[in-house]
């Protein structure tokens, strides 16, 4: 993602930020006034004011931080901005975080539950499971360390233990996509889960699944040149 760049691609962010944040609640991850939404600009981030109910937010209202942790404006910055800026700071292809309360993942975390690879889609999250942080209290460098660790390289979405997810990818909409798909896997798995705990795929297979994600849902495209799919079609006519 190439980060927006100058005052009117802010305007620009914050007007999709807004969008992001407003759509939770009807996408099903997440409910009232929790959860934080943000998104990368050229001079740091733009992310969802502390306390202020989605519906009355104005793309005015999303407050910029920059990557040495200081904020401008009136409002105060959610308050789970470290995990944003840790991001941030340690994975540069990200461009939007999303962090939410939804109810399946907060279950699981409620029990510090990784998401295993039960399904192959647990990929989509970048690894062959998805890892749960050890409790920390909300808004604190604890919680941001504990995340950070749940995150290695690679990873894009992990639980947090008694509180939620959190996830992120290269735009606001992937990763708001992320975070349903992390969603679905943790009610899925949660109803496995009522039938016995389900065997999980082998990590061979799992190592052949991340292959194959490597182009999984991309068009040639968007692709960089000379990228060869990573999965099979059929031959292209003509």
């Amino acid at each position: 993602m190439t980060p927006p760049t100058g005052a009117a691609r802010h305007e620009e962010a914050a007007r999709a930020l807004v969008e992001a944040a407003r759509a939770m609640g009807p996408l099903g991850i997440n409910q009232g006034k929790s959860g934080n939404v943000s998104v990368r600009v050229a001079d740091g981030f733009l992310v969802t004011p502390s306390g202020v109910p989605y519906d009355d937010l104005t793309p005015a209202m999303a407050v910029h931080m920059d990557l040495d942790g200081t904020y401008a404006g009136e409002l105060l910055p959610s308050s789970e901005w470290r995990m944003h800026l840790a991001i941030y700071r340690e994975r540069p292809q990200a461009g939007a975080v999303v962090h939410t309360h939804a109810t399946f993942c907060t279950a699981l975390a409620c029990q510090s539950l990784p998401i295993p690879a039960f399904h192959y889609m647990v990929a989509a999250a970048g690894g062959t499971r998805i890892d749960c942080a050890p409790y920390a209290t909300f808004g604190t460098a604890a919680l941001s360390d504990a995340m950070m660790a749940a995150l290695p390289e690679g990873r894009r979405a992990c639980l947090l233990a008694h509180h939620g997810m959190i996830c992120f990818d290269a735009t606001l909409r992937k990763a708001l996509d992320l975070a349903v798909e992390v969603e679905a896997l943790a009610r899925q798995y949660w109803h496995a889960r009522m039938l016995g705990e389900p065997p999980v795929l082998p990590e061979a297979e799992m190592a052949e699944v991340l292959r194959r994600f490597a182009t999984y849902g991309r068009q040639p495209h968007e692709l960089a040149p000379g990228t060869p799919q990573a999965l099979e079609f059929p031959p292209r006519r003509g």
